[in-house]
């Protein structure tokens, strides 16, 4: 097995699950393997560039099973620098379908995301709800699910889709834009009021924790229907309210809002329906309750805080002026546009 993005906060924990199974897993990512996953019987690591198909093909040619993690997964760094997103999530998803085929892999797992469908139209969201993503890194997902599904109707590529929902748990970025549960418990273990950006009763996410998102991705490895498309979820809306008393009765004292409600642009219900992921037999194990407390007690007090508020748009560049030169019969115009 493979696992592209291996060393980063999901990969760390489904590449640790994969060992515990006593699979041989080989990590494929361009950060350093991580001392602990090092340290794991099985698990050995190729430094490989996805969006380099030769580099790419040798990282995978021992797998048969692919999970593929790689790429950006913030949205607020697609908004600054979407050049960069398409290239890693993009480019890098067709080159590690198409080496897939290549190499004859038994079955590739694309972990997508729920950003696909943008703002929702209805709740909960089945997966043949409309794409509409609204961010950058929304649009490079989708691109990737479009190509490898191109790949299975063309060449009849094994792949299955995932497409997760918020995902939270140990080494989560406080960084990301959606990751409010690392967000609202390093604000509150560091004693301050949790900032929010819109109403915080309407804006209601399903929260998943990585260890049910990795249950979940290796339910599909096993029996997920090819070319298929699953919700990776729990079936439960938390607003940011409900959350924000989650996280004060997992550390035993109240928790403070900051509301901002100058924007109301993400104040949506982001609820997956889990009637497929169910069919395969999953059902989720961590309860947001246990998540929080033991999330918290990892990072204990006063850990490194997040920013407050998350980027999603920026200052488009000052226009320039073009200035055109058409012949017109003997003479020439020139036009600024």
């Amino acid at each position: 097995m493979a696992v592209t993005g291996g060393a980063g906060f999901v990969g760390r924990h489904l590449v640790t699950a994969l060992s515990l199974l006593s699979q041989t897993v080989t990590v494929v990512d361009q950060a350093p393997l991580p001392p602990d996953l090092a340290a794991l019987p099985g698990v050995s690591y190729v430094r490989a560039d996805l969006r380099d198909y030769g580099e790419t093909l040798l990282a995978l040619q021992s797998a048969d099973v692919v999970f593929h993690l790689a790429g950006n997964a913030s949205g607020t760094e697609s908004v600054v620098n979407p050049r960069h997103d398409f290239h890693l999530n993009a480019l890098g998803t067709c080159n590690v379908g198409n080496a897939c085929l290549e190499l004859g892999a038994r079955r590739l797992v694309y972990l997508s995301s729920a950003i696909v469908y943008g703002t929702p139209r209805r709740s909960p969201i089945r997966e043949d709800h409309p794409t509409q993503p609204f961010l950058p890194y929304g649009a490079s997902k989708l691109s990737g699910e479009l190509t490898l599904r191109s790949l299975h109707a063309t060449a009849g590529l094994p792949v299955v889709i995932g497409r997760s929902f918020v995902v939270y748990g140990p080494g989560e970025d406080p960084r990301r834009a959606g990751g409010e549960v690392s967000q609202f418990l390093r604000w509150h273990l560091n004693e301050q009021p949790i900032p929010v950006v819109g109403d915080i009763d309407r804006k209601r996410r399903d929260f998943i924790h990585v260890e049910d998102l990795c249950r979940a991705l290796m339910a599909l490895a096993g029996g997920g229907a090819d070319g298929g498309t699953y919700n990776l979820g729990t079936g439960t809306a938390v607003s940011m309210r409900e959350l924000a008393g989650a996280v004060g009765a997992a550390t035993g004292r109240p928790a403070l809002l900051d509301a901002d409600t100058s924007s109301l642009a993400d104040s949506f219900t982001l609820l997956a329906d889990v009637t497929r992921l169910e069919g395969l037999g999953f059902t989720p194990r961590v309860t947001l309750t246990e998540g929080l407390a033991r999330l918290a007690g990892l990072l204990g007090p006063f850990p490194e805080l997040p920013s407050a508020k998350a980027l999603f748009r920026r200052e488009p560049p000052a226009r320039r002026s073009l200035t055109l030169t058409a012949s017109v019969g003997a003479g020439e115009e020139a036009r600024t546009c």
